[in-house]
C-alpha cells in the first residue's frame, strides 16, 4: 500500500484509490503518518484533532481506530496499539514523503562524489513526486507545521535542481521554468541568481541585470530589505562581464556570437538573436528511429523559401513523439541560429488543462526577449507581434502536444526561414502545408534494443527470450518499455522473466506499468476524453471482441450500428490514434490501446451498479 501526502492525502492499493472517509479520520492518518513507525500518544491525537476536546474524545479516537484497521488490514501496514497511544507500521519506502527525502540525501552523495547527473536525475525524481500541497485539506496544528517543512524541503530541492543543471551547462533550457518559479516565489534568491546565471550564459546579460532590478525593487517595496551581499555581488559579476560566471555553460558573452548588451534593445525593435535555446535535454538512451530522422533532416536542411516548413508528428500516446522531436532540434541547430523554442501546450495532459494559445504566445514572446509590459492583451495583437519577431530570421519552434490544429495556427510563422514541429496525438489535417509524420511503435530490434539499454545489458543477455517477449508484452510501445525496463532496473532481485509474468495478464500489466510518477493507462485514457460519447461507446463495444481486427461490415454487425455510423466511428478513432487501419477498412487496437479501452468499461459498468 502507497501513503501518498505530497498533494491531498491518498491511500492507493495496487495503484487503486483506497477512500478515507471523514475529515477527522483523514487528520488522525496524517497525524499517524507524520511519526510512522512511531507511538503517538493518546492525548497528542486528542489535542490535535479538538480545539475543545468533547467528552467522548477518547471513544471517538477508538472507533476512528477500528475503521482505519480495516482499510488497512489487506496490506502490509499495521497499526498498533499500546499503552498510551498506537503506532502505524509502515515500510519506509511506503509513503511519498520518506521517498523524496531518501532521493534528495542520496543526490547530496553523488553530488560530493562528483555524479552530478545521477544527483540531477534522483533531484527531479524528487521534486516530481509532488502532486500539490503537502497534506493540502488537512487542518491540524501538527500537520499543518509539517507540511511548511515540507514546502520548504521542496523548494530547497528546487534551488540544488537548478545548480546543478546549470553546473551542467544547461542555460536557455532553465530560462522558462525559472521565470515561473521566480513568479511564484519571488522571496527565494537562489533561483533569482540562477535564473540571472542562465540569462547571462545565453548571451542575455540586459535581462540578467533587468531581473536583479525587479527582484531588489520587491525586496524594498515589500520588506523594506536590500538584496544578500550574495545577489549583490553576483550583480557585480554580471556588470563586470566575469568569467567566472559563465563556467561550464558556455563561452564568455563577448564570445560565441552574442551581441554586446549595450547594442541590444528589449522592445520590439530588438528581434530573437544568438543565445535564445529553449529546447529540452536530447536523451542519451535514444533508440532508432533512423528512417524517420533521416527524412525530417532533410526537411529541416531546405534552403528558406517564402513559406515557414511545417512538420506535423502525430501518434498514439506514449509512442515517443516529443522525443523524436526533440532529437531532431539538438541534430539541426546549427541551421537555425537565430534561436530554438520549445513550449508544451499540454494538448493531452491527464494533469492540467491545454494552455491557452495566448498564453503560449506570452510565453515564446517573452522568451524572444520581450518584456510582459510589451506583451498586448489580446490574442490577434500576440500572434501579429509573434510573426514579426521571426520574419527574415532562421528559428526553430518545436510545438509540443498540441490539441488540434486551431491550438497552434496563431503560433505559426508568416514567412520563410522557420522550421516548425508540431507534436500531438491527433492528425492535423487543417494545419495546411504541414509535412504529415504519423510515428508507429518501433520495429521489434530497435524496442529490444531500448529496453536493453534501460536494464543493462549485461543483465539483458541473461535472458534474452524473455526480454523479447517482455518487449512485446509491452506492445513495443516506448514510453511502456521505459516504466517496465526501469522497474525491472530499479528491482535486482527479478530476473526478466519475473517482469513477464506481471505484464502476461491485462490487469496486472496495467498496474506494472504504473510508478509513483508515470502511469501509462491514465497517460493513453487522456485521448478518450476528445471522443464523443457515441465514438467512446463504440470504441469500448468493440474492444471486448476476440477478433485481431474489424472490418466495416463485422464491426456493425457486433455493435448493431448502421455500416455509415460505424465507418464514421472508426474515422474518428484514426484521426485521434488509437485504432490503426493495417490494410484498406480493416482495423485493429494496438494491445494497450485495447486493454485501456476494456478498463474504462470496467470502470463504467463498476458506476452504474
Amino acid at each position: 500500500m502507497e501513503f501518498l501526502v505530497l498533494g491531498s492525502l491518498e491511500l492507493r492499493e495496487s495503484g487503486i484509490p483506497i477512500r478515507v472517509r471523514g475529515m477527522r479520520q483523514q487528520r488522525l492518518l496524517a497525524l499517524l503518518l507524520l511519526n510512522a513507525n512511531r507511538v503517538v500518544p493518546m492525548d497528542a491525537l486528542v489535542d490535535e484533532l479538538w480545539e475543545d476536546p468533547p467528552s467522548s474524545a477518547r471513544p471517538q479516537v477508538h472507533n476512528a481506530i477500528r475503521d482505519l484497521r480495516r482499510i488497512l488490514s489487506a496490506s502490509d501496514t499495521s497499526l498498533v496499539t499500546v499503552d498510551v497511544g498506537y503506532r502505524l507500521v509502515v515500510p519506509e519506502d511506503a509513503v511519498d514523503a520518506h521517498r523524496f527525502a531518501g532521493r534528495v540525501r542520496a543526490a547530496k552523495v553523488a553530488e560530493r562524489e562528483n555524479r552530478y547527473a545521477e544527483a540531477v536525475r534522483l533531484l527531479q525524481s524528487a521534486v516530481d513526486l509532488w502532486r500539490g500541497e503537502a497534506f493540502a485539506g488537512i487542518q491540524c496544528p501538527a500537520v499543518s507545521g509539517a507540511a511548511v517543512k515540507l514546502a520548504e524541503q521542496r523548494l530547497t530541492a528546487l534551488e540544488d535542481l537548478v545548480a546543478l543543471r546549470l553546473k551542467l551547462g544547461e542555460t536557455g533550457s532553465l530560462v522558462g521554468e525559472l521565470h515561473a518559479l521566480i513568479a511564484e516565489y519571488p522571496l527565494r534568491e537562489a533561483l533569482r541568481g540562477s535564473l540571472m546565471i542562465a540569462l547571462c550564459r545565453s548571451g542575455r546579460q540586459a535581462d540578467a541585470l533587468a531581473v536583479y532590478d525587479e527582484g531588489r525593487r520587491f525586496l524594498v517595496d515589500e520588506l523594506g530589505l536590500e538584496p544578500s551581499p550574495r545577489l549583490r555581488a553576483l550583480h557585480a559579476e554580471i556588470l563586470a562581464d566575469s568569467p567566472d560566471l559563465h563556467g561550464s555553460g558556455g563561452p564568455a558573452l563577448a564570445a560565441g556570437g552574442a551581441e554586446p548588451s549595450g547594442d541590444r534593445g528589449t522592445g520590439p525593435s530588438a528581434p530573437p538573436g544568438n543565445g535564445r535555446h529553449y529546447l529540452p535535454h536530447d536523451l542519451t538512451d535514444f533508440t532508432g528511429r533512423t528512417a524517420e530522422l533521416a527524412t525530417l533532416s532533410a526537411v529541416a536542411a531546405q534552403e528558406p523559401g517564402g513559406s515557414p516548413v511545417m512538420v506535423a508528428i502525430d501518434g498514439m500516446g506514449g509512442v515517443g513523439k516529443t522525443t523524436l522531436a526533440v532529437r531532431l532540434a539538438h541534430r539541426v541547430t546549427e541551421l537555425y541560429p537565430d534561436g530554438q523554442y520549445f513550449i508544451n501546450l499540454h494538448g493531452f495532459s491527464a494533469t492540467r488543462s491545454p494552455v491557452p494559445t495566448e498564453q503560449a504566445l506570452a510565453v515564446l514572446l517573452q522568451a524572444s526577449g520581450l518584456t510582459a509590459q510589451e506583451i498586448p492583451p489580446s490574442l490577434e495583437e500576440r500572434s501579429a507581434l509573434w510573426r514579426s519577431r521571426l520574419a527574415g530570421r532562421r528559428c526553430l519552434v518545436v510545438l509540443d502536444d498540441a490539441a488540434d490544429s486551431a491550438h497552434v495556427t496563431p503560433l505559426l510563422p508568416g514567412t520563410g526561414g522557420t522550421l516548425v514541429l508540431v507534436t500531438s496525438r491527433r492528425k492535423l489535417t487543417a494545419l495546411d502545408g504541414a509535412l504529415p509524420l504519423c510515428l508507429d511503435v518501433p520495429p521489434p530490434a530497435d524496442a529490444v534494443t531500448l529496453f536493453r539499454r534501460i536494464v543493462g545489458e549485461p543483465r539483458a543477455r541473461r535472458e534474452p527470450a524473455q526480454v523479447a517477449q517482455a518487449v512485446e508484452l509491452c506492445g513495443r510501445l516506448p514510453l511502456a518499455l521505459r516504466i517496465a525496463a526501469t522497474r525491472l532496473r530499479d528491482r535486482p532481485a527479478w530476473a526478466v522473466a519475473d517482469l513477464v509474468e506481471r505484464l502476461a495478464h491485462p490487469a496486472q500489466r496495467a498496474r506494472c506499468l504504473q510508478t509513483a510518477d508515470r502511469d501509462l493507462m491514465a497517460v493513453l485514457r487522456v485521448s478518450y476524453d476528445h471522443l464523443s460519447a457515441p465514438e467512446r461507446r463504440f470504441s469500448r463495444l468493440i474492444s471486448l471482441q476476440p477478433s485481431a481486427s474489424y472490418d466495416i461490415a463485422h464491426a456493425a454487425l457486433v455493435t448493431g450500428l448502421p455500416a455509415g455510423d460505424v465507418e464514421h466511428h472508426f474515422d474518428a478513432l484514426i484521426e485521434n490514434n488509437l485504432i490503426r487501419e493495417d490494410t484498406p477498412a480493416r482495423f485493429s487496437f494496438h494491445s494497450l490501446i485495447r486493454d485501456c479501452t476494456r478498463e474504462l468499461l470496467a470502470e463504467e459498468a463498476g458506476a452504474a451498479v
